[in-house]
């Protein structure tokens, strides 16, 4: 699974990077079914829904950062 997310996390990082506008989508879509794993995964009674939710949570999070890092960096070249 974590091979999986950084792999996603590239390929948003080098679409916004090329594409700005047209990666948002890809990013809401990679966001939406992480953030779905949260809701299921937080089910579970207790601190286990706690801690199973958790790497969901990081990887959505760490989707959208760097979506807006490639778009960042694209803002700053000078062309």
């Amino acid at each position: 699974m974590v091979i999986g997310i950084v792999v996603v996390c590239v390929v948003l990082a080098v679409l916004a990077f090329l594409l700005p506008r047209f990666s948002h989508r890809p990013q809401r879509g990679a966001q939406r079914s992480l953030g779905a794993g949260t809701q299921v995964a937080g089910k579970a009674p207790g601190k286990s829904g706690r801690l199973l939710s958790k790497p969901f949570r990081s990887s959505s999070r760490a989707v959208g950062k760097s979506g807006r890092a490639g778009r960042r960096a694209r803002r700053r070249m000078p062309f």
